[in-house]
């Protein structure tokens, strides 16, 4: 991974439209192609909002014709994105990959589908899920399999692995997951795509279908690190209104960051950088070429001026189990407010008698 800022294709193509040289409405109209092309094997959807999203962009193409200069000063100027279908979407199907929520249409966007829109971006459809959140392959959505567009016989990682698949199938340069506990980072890197999960409360999650509560995280993938950090920066952001566990923060400008680091670093632009390996992460239940990518990649940031350290965590193998004890508990108190269901024992006060049933 390198700290240079290209190839872009999102930032490339937001300025392509802003430039003039090439239409929104060509971008969509690409993408849907792209997407008939390849979505009978991926899979990547569960719905498209081709339509909507034409009549988006010939609104965009519009304003860029007419000089408007907030419309030219978006950042994501024109460029279809794929959302996560646990993300609410204003009149569209939001599902969560489960049949408990088939035909639910929400009244409202996401604030992260909103800033998404009012950056500029194009919501294509919505990308297909482990049901709710809960798995790493995208195997268990209760309406189709994602696969991998590297190699169909693969899984694509989960459970943004509709997120991670239509980037990585070239249908869309930029997709919106949400990362409980791995779940935008896992499948990007099996899709060979970049994924970030935030820090906790730099999205706002109104919007978002929770699954565990204390580690939500909505989080950006695209293919390249300078998009990932456009994308980033376009959703996030503090929400008084609805979200009070967002950050209250400035955004930082990613994409400066970025520019100024491979301005000043020159060929070793992680100078002063440390980062840790886990010993224990390569040792067991790894597969030889997968340790040997990892291996290349630490190499490629010792490269870069890292100081790359062997860390040692022990307690490691009682990290997935101890997750899981936090994750289910609150994933069965999030999930009883959809049929009234409620998981454990439970005291009524009767007078003096306290019934347990």
């Amino acid at each position: 991974m390198s700290m240079s800022t290209g190839p872009s294709p999102l930032l490339e193509a937001a300025e392509a439209v802003r430039s003039g040289r090439v239409s929104s409405e060509e971008l969509v109209t690409q993408a849907l192609k792209r997407l008939e092309e390849v979505e009978g094997d991926v899979g990547a959807f569960l719905s498209v909002q081709g339509r909507a999203a034409v009549d988006t962009a010939r609104s965009i193409d519009r304003k860029v014709a007419e000089g408007c200069k907030e419309t030219l000063a978006l950042p994501l100027l024109g460029v279809p994105m794929g959302v996560k279908d646990n993300l609410c979407t204003a009149g569209v199907p939001t599902t969560a990959a489960s049949r408990i929520l088939e035909g639910y249409r929400p009244s409202y966007d996401a604030s992260a589908v909103s800033k998404l829109k009012l950056a500029g971006g194009i919501a294509l459809g919505k990308t297909n899920m482990d049901e709710y959140g809960m798995g790493s392959t995208t195997e268990t959505s209760a309406f189709q399999v994602t696969r991998n567009p590297r190699n169909i016989d693969h899984a694509p990682g989960g459970s943004s692995g509709g997120s991670a698949a239509a980037v990585a199938a070239g249908v869309v340069t930029g997709a919106l997951g949400t990362d409980t506990g791995g779940s935008v980072r896992q499948p990007a890197s099996w899709c060979g795509v970049v994924g970030l999960k935030p820090t906790y409360g730099r999205l706002s999650r109104k919007g978002l279908i929770a699954y565990a509560s204390s580690t939500d995280c909505i989080g950006p993938i695209a293919s390249s690190v300078a998009d990932c950090a456009a994308l980033l920066g376009a959703v996030a952001g503090e929400d008084r209104a609805g979200d009070s566990t967002a950050l209250q923060q400035p955004v930082p400008d990613y994409t400066a960051l970025l520019k100024e680091s491979a301005a000043s670093g020159g060929s070793r632009p992680l100078e002063g950088i440390k980062m840790g390996v886990i010993r224990e992460a390569l040792v067991e239940r790894v597969q030889p070429d997968v340790a040997a990518a990892v291996k290349e990649a630490i190499d490629t940031m010792a490269s870069l001026g890292a100081e790359v350290t062997e860390v040692s965590l022990p307690s490691l193998p009682e990290q997935c189990a101890a997750y899981y004890v936090t994750a289910l508990s609150e994933a069965s108190a999030n999930l009883a407010r959809f049929d009234g269901i409620r998981y454990g024992l439970h005291d009524q006060y009767e007078g003096d008698v306290y019934i347990q049933q």
